[in-house]
């Protein structure tokens, strides 16, 4: 008797605790919700980029079986430290190292990111710049969309090259990744072994640890260690950084925490622009919840089946496999088997599971204990073609 009632104790004073929580988050969005909403809608800048598009664009797949239609976003990173112009819809638009096709299903049940090298060799089509002059169409690496016509002629490239229509582009600042990991009080990360990159000036400690700002941002720009294959080794890095910042962003602790959620808002909608369609919280909270309710084990994360580039050691082209994968996407199916198979979830990355978490001092951005570092016996050796751990 005594356990029972000790038990219904604890489960009362837990529905007290719950219900005081939602108390605090609803007084919160109650008095500063305007303020916050009018804060957080500044930050987002929005470029419209509809006429570049063309009349040639990719029909829109509707699924006449669900309430939602598919939604396919186009992901860009832009890196300032690496000449990127502030302005992307001027003359100079800059580079984008980081593209990722994100593909929301019509049930909101699979989210599907499929990153595309930036070195690939493509036939990029005919695109326009903002001034509505043409940019003839070639056969070019592929971030070379983003330098001449910014997101709008990326864009285009990709419904043209994949058949998907894009419904929308968010390019991501890489500095503003620095703000958003330390809102978060740190992102988990394992590093295989110790990077000390005197090109990059990128020193990071091996081991898991709750990364801080700086140690995400460096881990998502390093391009000249812990693997040999440059590009396509920093996007599996950048999938397994997303998918355990995506895990930390959506979890109790994050949602239930009125003050770090604001500041990780902050931080992400100050390095966002998107599409004018998306430049506002509602939608973007919209988008973040559709996501959010899908579960961690099914967002996946992926590269575009590639093979070199035989004209070119330095390059890469799309394999013929990248087609059937396309066109499961623009079908809104489901992987099949043989594609799934090299995919990180956000339920797999770092932190995602209990793990001994950090170093003997607790703080974020320490270096791990050698308990820590991973090892072959325990199974976190790293991975040699792109040096992330197992």
């Amino acid at each position: 008797m005594s356990r029972h009632r000790d038990h219904d104790v604890a489960r009362q004073r837990a529905t007290r605790i719950a219900s005081l929580t939602a108390i605090v988050v609803t007084l919160a969005v109650v008095f500063g919700g305007l303020f916050v909403y009018q804060k957080l809608s500044g930050n987002i800048t929005g470029v419209d980029t509809d006429s570049l598009l063309g009349d040639d664009r990719p029909d829109k797949e509707v699924v006449e079986t669900e309430e939602l239609d598919p939604l396919n976003i186009l992901l860009l990173g832009s890196d300032e430290r690496e000449g990127q112009a502030a302005n992307i819809g001027g003359e100079s638009p800059g580079l984008s190292d980081t593209t990722i096709l994100l593909h929301l299903s019509a049930d909101r049940e699979r989210a599907y990111g499929v990153s595309i090298p930036r070195d690939s060799m493509v036939e990029r089509p005919e695109c326009y710049t903002p001034e509505g002059d043409t940019i003839p169409g070639e056969l070019a690496m592929f971030n070379t969309a983003y330098a001449l016509g910014g997101p709008g002629c990326t864009q285009r490239t990709v419904e043209q090259l994949t058949g998907i229509r894009v419904d929308h582009f968010v390019v991501v600042k890489f500095d503003g990744f620095e703000h958003m990991v330390d809102a978060l009080d740190g992102v988990p990360l394992c590093v295989p072994e110790e990077v000390n990159d005197d090109v990059g000036k990128i020193y990071l400690p091996a081991g898991r640890y709750e990364a801080d700002g700086k140690q995400a941002l460096d881990y998502v720009r390093l391009r000249h260690e812990l693997s040999e294959n440059g590009d396509i080794g920093r996007m599996a890095r950048q999938q397994v950084f997303l998918a355990s910042m995506a895990s930390k962003a959506i979890s109790a602790g994050t949602l239930v925490n009125p003050p770090r959620l604001y500041k990780f808002l902050d931080a992400a909608t100050k390095s966002l622009i998107t599409d004018d369609e998306l430049a506002n919280l509602r939608d973007l909270a919209s988008l973040a919840n559709q996501v959010r309710n899908i579960g961690l084990d099914k967002i996946q994360f992926m590269t575009v089946p590639w093979e070199w580039y035989p004209e070119d050691p330095n390059r890469v082209q799309w394999a013929p496999e990248a087609t059937k994968l396309w066109s499961r996407l623009e079908q809104d199916l489901t992987l099949t088997p043989k594609q799934a198979k090299d995919v990180t979830t956000a339920a797999d990355a770092p932190g995602s599971k209990p793990q001994p978490s950090k170093s003997p001092s607790g703080s974020a951005g320490t270096s791990p204990s050698p308990s820590q570092t991973p090892t072959a016996e325990d199974g976190t050796l790293a991975a040699d073609e792109n040096g992330v751990c197992l």
